[in-house]
């Protein structure tokens, strides 16, 4: 890639979406929603494996140069004027991968609070309570309590990202990431984006915090039966309300956030947190350590949330 790769990953209603917006303003780089580069990747990776009847004809070179040659042939219009930055969730889970294709790259992992990531998936379902979405099979959408079931799962839309952050934060490759919570991004967005020019190595910008808009997803969202659900329009901030979740469900997702605490930080990963003072409330919120307790029990992989 002339001109550098990165991703953009992490957990649903974070902040991709918000930081791929304002990233974007700037011309020398490449940004925008989920791209269908991670599914086509993980189409090839799993042709070319032991599931593909020719996959023995294929050398570890071979494989590697078409895989790499994905991402050339995508970006071929964009990558020699801009930096590319992709995003997907699934590339947390394809750290491995990552670094031996594109050493230099960074991944981005934006987070949040489970409780409000699965209050604002409800807040955006109820805008239209007429349609039916397409995230949930008939009995999944029955009541909030299914609903977000069904995101939690091990599979589910939720479960799973949750599930690959938490892989890429404690695994091998954890240097590359840079974690970026959402109250940061929101609140304090001009020092999370200078954060985030710093450790891909860009010269500044001057980016307009007051006016970020990103309607190209208007489609897909319609598609999908959720419209809005990635629309960013106007001033960034953050929005201060009361959940829609009913009492326990709310609890059984509130304060699930690793990444504020030091001592989960084995791996001593980049991560951007609110400033210092309300960090370390937040931290205290979230037992101050890495302790189990009832509000963040350890989840194994492929678990339900």
């Amino acid at each position: 890639m002339e001109n550098g790769l990165h991703f953009i990953s992490g957990l649903p209603r974070s902040g991709s979406t918000l930081l791929a917006a304002i990233l974007r303003q700037n011309p020398l780089i490449h940004a925008g929603m989920s791209s269908p580069l991670a599914g086509l990747f993980r189409g090839l990776m799993q042709g070319m494996g032991p599931q593909g009847e020719l996959a023995a004809m294929l050398s570890p070179v071979q494989r590697e140069n078409v895989l790499r040659g994905l991402f050339d042939s995508y970006y071929k219009d964009i990558r020699s004027t801009k930096v590319v930055v992709d995003t997907n969730r699934l590339w947390c889970s394809k750290m491995a991968a990552i670094a031996k294709l594109f050493p230099e790259a960074r991944v981005i992992v934006c987070v949040r609070d489970l409780a409000w990531i699965m209050d604002s998936f409800e807040r955006i379902l109820r805008k239209e309570p007429l349609l039916v979405s397409k995230m949930f099979r008939p009995r999944d959408a029955a009541t909030v309590y299914t609903r977000v079931s069904a995101l939690a799962s091990g599979s589910g839309t939720v479960g799973f990202a949750w599930n690959a952050v938490q892989e890429a934060f404690w695994g091998e490759h954890a240097d590359r990431l840079l974690v970026i919570d959402y109250e940061a991004l929101t609140r304090e967005t001009a020092r999370t984006i200078k954060c985030i020019y710093d450790a891909l190595g860009l010269p500044a910008f001057d980016h307009d915090f007051a006016n970020v808009s990103y309607t190209d997803g208007g489609a897909v969202d319609a598609q999908l039966g959720v419209p809005g659900l990635h629309t960013v329009n106007g001033k960034v901030e953050f929005s201060e309300r009361q959940t829609i979740l009913p009492p326990d469900l709310y609890q059984r997702f509130a304060g699930r956030t690793f990444w504020r605490r030091p001592r989960a930080n084995t791996r001593n990963v980049a991560v951007v947190l609110p400033s210092e003072q309300r960090a370390r409330r937040l931290a205290q919120q979230a037992g101050g350590n890495f302790a189990p307790d009832r509000s963040d029990p350890p989840v194994p992989a492929s678990a339900d949330l």
